[in-house]
């Protein structure tokens, strides 16, 4: 019997011998369901949005079994650090707008290891119970506490201070400097997003954070055809549209390869929030805040354009309801 009290199949020698089988989604372990080439995750075409000569797809990243795409990040960034024998004997530390650190706290609850996460300001209340839930010591942190032409750098900050004064203590994946990062969506995402259009991708979309995914992808796509165009996503300053970074007022982040993009749009708040509502009400989609901003990008670049577009769709929309809230209520009828 298991804990619930129902009878469990063994075989003759007393053990379940049921191994895994991905053609019947049944595995072994819950990381096995990350992204990749061979389990890849899905992308769907949007409709009412675009030109009717462009074929404009998301790429649904929150079907990862943590929630995002930071699930590839942090497996990388977790077996990096494990090859290269710096996770012997030490906690993890690493500052998070909340998917990577969700995605690290999980992965280290598989490992039995502990985790602290520094979080900025705003992050989104359901983040951090996610957090709190899966074991890590959250560590809320104000914007000042970087300086002041970095504003929103606070949480970076604070998590390099703990190696700094624990360094016997504490290792920082630091997926923002990690190479570990690009790596995950170049050996994974990218060449995903090829197969998946079988190859007729023209334009990708994706973006500032960390700046793994653009760059990882864009790197594969760019190798695999030089004239597929990379267009990057970036948020007003003072923006409410977590995981993504406006590079005036934040570092840039040193795995960023600016020759790899072709283009920037800037998207204000509202804008952002006014397509994730189109992307709920009309295809049925729920998204986060990040997913509205990419797809409004994309759907103003490629005005009067034709031809093949992915939007990377990073997370899904459960982990803001308090965020939409606000919107639901200014949509209300009466």
């Amino acid at each position: 019997m298991d804990c619930c009290g129902h009878a469990q199949e063994v075989s003759a020698m007393g053990f379940s011998d049921l191994g895994g089988n991905r053609q019947l989604r049944r595995y072994e372990d819950i990381r096995e369901l990350i992204g990749d080439p061979e389990n890849p995750t899905p992308v769907v075409r949007l409709s009412g949005i675009g030109d009717d000569g462009l074929e404009l797809f998301v790429k649904l990243e929150w079907f990862n079994p943590f929630g995002s795409i930071k699930d590839r990040t942090a497996l990388y960034l977790m077996n990096g650090l494990e090859r290269r024998g710096l996770l012997d004997g030490k906690e993890i530390v690493e500052p998070t707008s909340g998917n990577t650190g969700i995605a690290l706290a999980a992965l280290a609850a598989l490992a039995g290891r502990k985790i602290s996460v520094t979080i900025p300001e705003g992050v989104p209340h359901e983040k951090i119970v996610l957090l709190k839930m899966l074991g890590a010591e959250v560590w809320p942190t104000p914007d000042d506490l970087c300086p002041i032409d970095h504003p929103k750098d606070g949480a970076i900050a604070l998590a390099r201070s703990f190696v700094t004064s624990y360094g016997d203590r504490y290792v920082m994946p630091n997926q923002y400097e990690n190479e570990d990062n690009v790596r995950a969506h170049y050996e994974t995402t990218g060449p995903e997003i090829w197969r998946q259009t079988e190859g007729r991708v023209d334009y990708f979309f994706a973006g500032y954070g960390t700046c793994g995914t653009i760059t990882g992808v864009a790197r594969f796509l760019k190798q695999a055809n030089p004239a597929v165009r990379v267009i990057a996503v970036e948020p007003q300053k003072g923006h409410r549209l977590p995981g993504l970074k406006n590079l005036e007022e934040s570092s840039t982040p040193a795995i960023l390869d600016r020759s790899l993009i072709d283009d920037v749009v800037k998207v204000p708040d509202e804008c952002a929030y006014a397509m994730t509502v189109r992307l709920f009400r009309e295809n049925g989609l729920i998204v986060g805040p990040s997913t509205g901003a990419i797809v409004h990008a994309a759907s103003v670049w490629c005005d009067g354009r034709s031809g093949v577009a992915v939007c990377i769709s990073p997370d899904g929309g459960f982990k803001y309801a308090s965020y939409f809230s606000e919107l639901v209520e200014e949509s209300a009828p009466g």
